[in-house]
């Protein structure tokens, strides 16, 4: 058999297979699209809403608390040279679509992940969907996104999202596997409710694990956004990849250092809410 012929006919059916979605669901696709520029758009109107000096003083507070007091220092200094670049609004955009994305991908990879550390046979099912969500390429995801939402920042939030929910589904559903048998059987013979059992004992176990995949995530989509600023997705992603075209080397270094100051920021503050595992009694 002619392997070209196979890859021809494959590629024949991809086609049509988007043709007929976008004849046929547009309807849902321009829902969706309202939908995550609205989850952006909300975000963003409330980080360009307050001064650059609020936001930097309340993210320093935040990390002083959950973090250090040196980390709350280093915080606010970090976010206040974001702004001394000239690039405060970009990096607002930037927060908002990763804050956006990551809260979307929670939403649906959460229950996806205490469903399948509850039943081992669905997980069979979903792992090797999540090997291939996070095999795949990322451009990959902007692909179809473009052809069905256009560009802009929905269809940035859409390539995202896929990129952000398997490591919250994968971690959540270790957390729920992972509980100690003894405080399993514990709850049985105190006589608690399915929903008790669950939130009084699976639930603390398995809350460290479950931040580490919000964590996770949080990194997964910062990840995308250069690669997303290829759709228009604003923020810093866009501006590096308008730095890259133009060849202006400072811009687009001074754009990834606020990219790093962004993700460090975060990841340091989502790691400090991580609890210790304790015994829930």
């Amino acid at each position: 058999m002619d392997t070209s012929t196979v890859a021809e006919l494959f590629d024949f059916w991809v086609d049509e297979g988007q043709y007929w979605l976008a004849d046929n669901a547009a309807f849902l696709f321009e829902w969706l699209r309202f939908v995550f520029e609205g989850f952006y758009g909300g975000a963003l109107a409330v980080l360009e809403f307050s001064p650059w000096f609020a936001v930097a003083t309340i993210f320093g507070l935040l990390a002083w608390r959950i973090v250090s007091l040196s980390f709350g220092a280093l915080t606010t200094a970090a976010l206040a040279a974001c702004w001394a670049m000239g690039l405060w609004a970009e990096t607002m955009s930037t927060l908002a679509l990763v804050a956006s994305a990551t809260g979307i991908a929670l939403v649906l990879a959460l229950p996806i992940g205490v469903l399948t550390g509850f039943f081992p046979k669905l997980d069979h099912v979903v792992e090797p969907i999540l090997d291939l969500m996070q095999t795949l390429p990322p451009y990959i995801y902007l692909i179809p996104a473009i052809a069905l939402l256009g560009f802009g920042p929905g269809t940035a939030l859409a390539a995202t999202l896929v990129v952000a929910m398997p490591p919250a589904i994968r971690l959540t559903s270790l957390g729920i596997r992972t509980t100690p048998i003894q405080f399993v059987e514990l709850g049985k013979s105190t006589g608690m409710t399915p929903a008790q059992m669950f939130f009084k004992i699976r639930l603390p176990f398995a809350m460290p694990s479950i931040m580490a995949g919000i964590n996770q995530s949080l990194m997964m989509a910062f990840g995308m956004v250069v690669i997303a600023g290829i759709v228009g997705s604003g923020g810093l992603g866009e501006t590096i990849y308008e730095a890259t075209r133009t060849l202006d080397i400072g811009k687009s270094i001074d754009a990834a250092i606020a990219i790093v100051i962004l993700t460090i920021v975060i990841d340091r503050l989502t790691q400090g809410l991580v609890p210790s595992r304790k015994d829930p009694r």
